[in-house]
């Protein structure tokens, strides 16, 4: 088991969730998580990297699957212009690599927000940490566990 699997399940069992991590075969785009899933686009957790450029700090938003964000908005609630976070960036910061990035068990805390799409499902599908592993979650417990923030940020 790859290290940032173990950290997205030791998460999870840590805040007493029991989730079964499923893997389902490549995952790294939304469609193909869907696909992968049996469930909506929009029910699969987007986790967008943002590099803060005042702080040099990765900012997380978490998005539906068909949504995609307004980098003006995202601005706004993160406080600071954001520009594209590079792969090194991504990895240092959250421990994951793009394409795998789950919305919780980041290496180090960082300011996240959540698409209020998300909250219209019982269960929403994210990344467990690499580009193949994806978990069901009820997106309410998604959004305590991440820390994220509900707000408007989509284009």
């Amino acid at each position: 088991m790859s290290k940032s699997l173990r950290r997205v399940r030791a998460a999870l069992e840590g805040a007493g969730v029991a989730i079964q991590i499923q893997e389902p075969g490549e995952t790294r785009t939304a469609e193909q998580a869907a696909a992968a899933a049996g469930c909506a686009l929009d029910q699969i957790v987007k986790s967008i990297i943002f590099r803060g450029e005042a702080s040099g700090h990765v900012r997380l938003f978490l998005t539906a699957g068909g949504n995609r964000v307004c980098p003006d908005r995202a601005s706004a609630l993160a406080g600071e212009a954001l520009g594209r976070a590079d792969a090194a960036l991504v990895r240092a910061e959250t421990g994951f690599a793009i394409g795998g990035v789950a919305p919780l068990g980041l290496l180090s805390p960082c300011p996240t927000w959540a698409d209020p799409r998300l909250l219209a499902f019982d269960q929403v599908w994210a990344a467990a940490g690499t580009p193949r592993h994806i978990f069901a979650i009820d997106p309410q417990t998604l959004v305590s566990l991440s820390g994220a923030t509900v707000a408007e940020f989509i284009q």
